[in-house]
């Protein structure tokens, strides 16, 4: 369904309200006074928060997929698998609400928006599909699934915002070291 003119227009200035706060503390009427727009017209548009956030992290998604498709034409699936994830901890480190639409399957309405939900099952498919590679070709853990892969790199994400920038990339590496092939086993550890 298109939108009518007006409407499109006030759901772009919606968007670009929104983008000028910061996507963990975003008010529903804020974005509607930065805008000038009633907040019946917000919610018109974006019946929820999450929705919003949803429709701020479009083109986060689509750079995401690029991101696998790139590391899908790399011949190499332990390099394919270290860049794609360093393009997804960056992405979520630029477009804070992106780890939200990824991990937060519960709250989407597909009807509201079809488009993120597209978006999101292409990105993990993309997960599948390099960690999938890289496990056949022995470089990582036959027993991680790509939505503990996923939700790592939101630790990750955390960990770097917690700290400072430039603990992104020993963390990283981190991550990279444990999901790798077991080279000794290690003791069980007790269920908590």
């Amino acid at each position: 369904m298109t939108l009518r003119a007006d409407a499109a227009r006030s759901r772009e200035r919606i968007l670009a309200a929104a983008r000028s706060h910061d996507v963990r503390a975003l008010r529903l009427n804020d974005v509607a006074r930065d805008a000038g727009v009633g907040i019946g017209t917000v919610y018109r548009h974006f019946p929820t928060v999450h929705a919003l956030i949803e429709a701020l992290s479009i083109d986060s998604l689509g750079r995401l997929q690029d991101a696998s498709e790139a590391a899908a034409r790399n011949p190499d699936p332990l390099s394919a698998l270290h860049g794609f994830l360093r393009a997804a901890l960056l992405l979520q480190l630029e477009d804070a609400g992106l780890e939200a639409v990824l991990i937060d399957l519960a709250r989407t309405d597909p009807v509201v928006h079809s488009e993120c939900a597209a978006a999101r099952a292409e990105v993990f498919a993309g997960y599948t599909a390099v960690l999938t590679r890289a496990q056949r070709a022995g470089v990582v853990r036959e027993d991680v699934s790509p939505a503990q892969l996923q939700r790592l790199v939101c630790g990750v994400e955390h960990a770097v915002r917690l700290g400072a920038p430039d603990d992104r990339s020993i963390l990283l590496d981190i991550l990279l070291a444990g999901i790798g092939p077991r080279t000794q086993q290690i003791p069980a550890v007790a269920a908590c």
